[in-house]
């Protein structure tokens, strides 16, 4: 059973170069406080024993033989939430066996019912509703997640973590102005909750306003809260004070990594495969893709040139960096490959470029990267960053590259770019650039497969 392609484009479309899916990182909204719920009402104490054979069933493993005591409990006592409830779990794990969406549909319905019956006890309505907004997520019905979610809050409006669940429901759709919202109330209602200030904090980031952030983002993270102990809030509570010019930035990089969410504290990427070489700067030969590297010098003024050709303003073609990782300054882009998608209009501009590129899979095929002209003016600074993830390595091809002014550093090394030469660098670990020279500089980006990835890995890999 697997989610369809609408969940992965809200995926693809949450996950950007300094900020992470809330989804895909499996981190949930606190929990309340154990205790063991109330299942039963007075009807159900009085058939506990047919329940419980029932449920043993399940338990056990038994699928098939436990759906049909709920689905025969149900029939005899149509009243009981009890039975309603196992028979929506039953349905679910058998979904998860089968591995059908269509079967899981069925449970997503069986779990309304049971908050639908005027006898439910609470602790049942709000297991039924939370576990179907839950499977709703996973079928990639975002809004009618939210619809569930909402008629929680409205049901039990005290409850802070249903409010947090609205939160994380409004974030994943992308609309980070309800969100917002949510994580304002729950802060007027619990000041303190920490992860509804990590998740404030994030959304303040995310509208740049990097300063406010930094007391939620750090607040929350101190607060040891379930579901503030992850990555995403070491990384963008550390980008946050680099930002302000605060060298506390490096102990929380630092804490980070000893919590085992960062490679090292260079190395930040969140989407990650673990045991892959790790170095920021690698040689054409220790990639193993000389051929390609031969090739782009080979041929870079071929490619210059095509890129010169469609670099007129008026094209548009060159689009600006959005993804705000720029302090000052003007920098375009202009993808010809994205996630191992060929943009096909993109390429009729640069169609020599686009064949030479078409000979090596490594990098037209590479879902985690991109193929991409780059223009950087004269009094550009981009901010240290890293990449979303350790599975690529990042080539630069210098085309016009003014004689000063223009650095990269990558770790703790700066280097420069020469026209008609290949740097490569592992952009999972921090890097900054600076562009203080005369005029413009251009370089072509070709991204590529880490070199230890197996073939199986490449195919299977998601793309970011």
């Amino acid at each position: 059973m697997t989610s369809p392609a609408g969940l992965n484009c809200i995926k693809a479309r949450l996950v950007n170069h300094a900020g992470f899916s809330l989804l895909s990182s499996g981190v949930a909204p606190p929990a309340a406080k154990k205790k063991k719920p109330k299942l039963l009402n007075k009807f159900d104490k009085t058939i506990k024993a047919e329940l419980d054979a029932a449920e043993k069933l399940r338990k056990k493993g038994k699928v098939e033989e436990a759906l049909k005591a709920f689905e025969a409990l149900v029939n005899k006592y149509p009243q009981s939430p009890r039975g309603r409830y196992g028979k929506a779990q039953s349905e679910d794990d058998l979904a998860e066996k089968m591995r059908s969406n269509e079967i899981l549909q069925k449970a997503i319905s069986t779990y309304e019912e049971v908050a639908s019956l005027s006898n439910a006890p609470t602790d049942l309505i709000k297991l039924s509703l939370k576990r179907q907004a839950d499977r709703q997520q996973f079928l990639g019905r975002m809004r009618g997640s939210l619809v569930t979610l909402q008629k929680l809050v409205d049901l039990f409006p005290n409850d802070t973590s249903l409010k947090n669940d609205l939160g994380v429901g409004y974030l994943l759709i992308g609309d980070n102005s309800n969100a917002k919202k949510v994580y304002e109330e729950v802060l007027i209602l619990a000041p303190d909750d920490g992860f509804a200030k990590v998740h404030y904090g994030f959304i303040l980031k995310a509208e740049n306003k990097i300063a406010e952030s930094i007391p939620y983002l750090k607040g929350g993270v101190e607060s040891g809260d379930p579901g503030t102990d992850d990555g995403r809030f070491y990384f963008h509570l550390g980008d946050a004070l680099q930002r302000v010019g605060n060298k506390e930035a490096y102990k929380w990089y630092e804490l980070g990594y000893q919590r085992g969410h960062f490679a090292s504290v260079w190395q930040r990427s969140l989407y990650n495969v673990k045991g892959l070489k790790a170095q920021p700067w690698w040689t054409a030969k220790e990639t193993g893709y000389a051929e390609l590297v031969k090739s782009l010098e080979r041929n870079w003024k071929l490619i210059r040139d095509e890129g010169l050709a469609v670099m007129d303003k008026r094209k548009s073609l060159f689009l600006p960096e959005d993804e705000n990782l720029r302090e000052k300054g003007d920098w375009s882009q202009f993808t010809l490959w994205q996630q191992g998608r060929k943009n096909e209009n993109a390429c009729k501009g640069v169609p020599k470029t686009c064949a030479l590129l078409e000979k090596y899979p490594e990098s037209t095929g590479c879902r985690r990267g991109q193929i991409k002209y780059s223009i950087m003016h004269p009094g550009t600074h981009v901010w240290p960053h890293t990449g979303p993830t350790n599975c690529r390595l990042r080539m630069h091809l210098g085309l016009v590259i003014p004689k000063e002014g223009c650095k990269i550093r990558c770790a703790q090394e700066n280097r420069t770019w020469e026209e008609g030469k290949v740097l490569i660098f592992d952009d999972s670990f921090e890097h900054e650039v600076w562009q203080d020279a005369e005029d413009y500089r251009l370089i072509f980006i070709v991204d590529v497969w880490h070199p230890e990835l197996t073939p199986q890995q490449r195919r299977s890999l998601p793309a970011i």
